[in-house]
């Protein structure tokens, strides 16, 4: 039976992917889990799927669109006096089309979200839990992070902020001998929603558009791995 560590793993974009893989996995691992995103539906299913293998833990869900600026004070302040550990932030979407054509209301939430919340909630995390025994902050970037992709060079330029950004900080944690570790995963190609998300339609065919690819099961067993390591950069 796994045993509570009586602290807390926060992930952002909780509901699906990625996000939703990993809540699991850390749920094995007996964290206690703070888990928010849009929509409470798949999030209560989460919980509920977590709780019935786990019944001693605490799951909190919350939820919460995080590409609004406010919502990401709000929803920080709402879980400040939990004893966190780890922070993932995974929260994020896609967009392909040309500079020209891109649809700019999207793309306005996608940098709200993928550039400025990651950056709010990794800066609170590291203010109040820099100097705690064990913590961690895992942010989400892409191998799109470290290369241009064509038609996606909005959310390249993104994630590559998000690389540049946890490397950084990385750096200037083990410079200042903080005892949080900062580390950034930068997953290729993985069957999730987001595909569906980033180009607008309801079906996306990984199996026909890509050779070889990630489920999001494996991308938590990556990120498990890069968390129980000395490293700062995963995959990639």
């Amino acid at each position: 039976m796994v045993q509570n560590t009586g602290r807390y793993t926060v992930i952002t974009g909780a509901s699906s992917g990625i996000g939703y893989e990993t809540a699991k996995v850390f749920a094995g691992r007996g964290s206690n889990l703070i888990l928010v995103a849009r929509r409470k539906d798949r999030l209560e299913t989460l919980r509920q799927e977590i709780l019935d293998l786990h019944p001693m833990l605490d799951i909190v869900v919350k939820s919460m669109d995080l590409s609004i600026p406010q919502n990401v004070f709000q929803f920080y302040e709402s879980i400040k006096s939990y004893p966190l550990q780890t922070w993932i932030n995974n929260a994020g979407f896609g967009n392909y089309d040309s500079v020209g054509n891109q649809d700019l209301k999207k793309i306005s939430r996608m940098l709200h979200l993928n550039v400025e919340a990651l950056t709010i909630f990794s800066s609170l995390f590291v203010r109040d839990f820099k100097d705690t025994e064990g913590t961690q902050l895992i942010n989400i970037s892409s191998c799109g992070g470290y290369t241009i992709v064509p038609d996606a060079v909005t959310y390249c330029a993104a994630k590559f902020y998000v690389s540049v950004f946890t490397e950084g900080l990385a750096w200037e944690l083990k410079s200042a001998h903080a005892k949080m570790r900062a580390k950034v995963l930068a997953p290729a190609a993985t069957k999730t929603e987001f595909g569906k998300v980033a180009n607008d339609v309801s079906e996306y065919d990984y199996d026909k558009l890509f050779g070889i690819y990630h489920t999001g099961t494996q991308i938590a067993a990556f990120l498990l791995e890069l968390y129980d390591s000395d490293k700062v950069v995963g995959l990639v």
